[in-house]
């Protein structure tokens, strides 16, 4: 039997994490948890430290210390390769598609680094336009295509934990409520995501807890029930 049953159940477990880029000094002490199946977003202003953390996870940054523990395993000494391997999926604010490469190319590129990644099959279906566009190349795609499309990336590598940063940003409001439907629905799936986001009002609805990002540290954390009595709290971080 498990010492602390409790963390059978978290995916992601970040204690005490600083980031440096050169003698910059981004992150000052992270902390956070997330549940399998929860989808948590990370707010705050622009400069705050909510993409560093994503990358810090990702071991992309140019130093860290503390502890990153995922599915119970310590991941601060893993290359980003063996990262994905433990079963996590980042999707960057730029996205990161092979313009040259047509919609399947880019598809079928990326190795399968666990089992259970989507079919082709299941993200056409989950994604249609990216099926109407399957032979266009990247260069072709409007910007909520590009998006689509690095996320449907992903979800055929067998990742159960998304990282995704600032994926509705630039994108017209059908395109943004389309993402938020899949985003649904990969929580349904059982998907563990965590969610890097300036549209409060798009994330709001979808997530079950808010860790609010200042000055490279968390200052706030609020669950889905308390943001009716925390909104003025909320709005004083954001600047809303």
């Amino acid at each position: 039997m498990s010492a602390n049953p409790d963390r059978e159940y978290e995916q992601l477990r970040v204690s005490g994490l600083h980031a440096f880029y050169g003698e910059s000094h981004i992150l000052h002490g992270i902390d956070l948890v997330v549940n399998r199946g929860e989808l948590v977003t990370l707010l705050g202003r622009n400069g705050a430290g909510r993409s560093t953390t994503l990358k810090a996870i990702m071991n992309m940054v140019g130093r860290r210390t503390g502890s990153i523990m995922i599915n119970g395993e310590e991941s601060m000494s893993c290359a980003p390769h063996h990262i994905a391997r433990l079963g996590v999926g980042y999707c960057p604010e730029h996205r990161g598609i092979f313009s040259s490469l047509s919609v399947q190319e880019n598809l079928t590129l990326p190795p399968v680094v666990r089992s259970g990644g989507l079919s082709l099959e299941e993200i056409y279906t989950m994604f249609p336009n990216l099926y109407e566009r399957r032979f266009s190349q990247g260069t072709k795609l409007s910007g909520g295509e590009q998006q689509m499309l690095a996320m449907a990336r992903i979800l055929r590598t067998g990742a159960t934990m998304l990282l995704l940063d600032e994926i509705t940003e630039g994108l017209a409001p059908v395109i943004v409520e389309k993402l938020g439907e899949v985003l649904v629905a990969l929580k349904e799936k059982g998907l563990t995501i965590v969610l890097v986001e300036q549209n409060f009002h798009f994330a709001a609805p979808l997530a079950d807890r808010h860790y609010v990002v200042e000055h490279g540290q968390i200052v706030e954390e609020i669950g889905a029930h308390e943001l009716t009595e925390k909104q003025s709290v909320l709005n004083g971080y954001l600047g809303v």
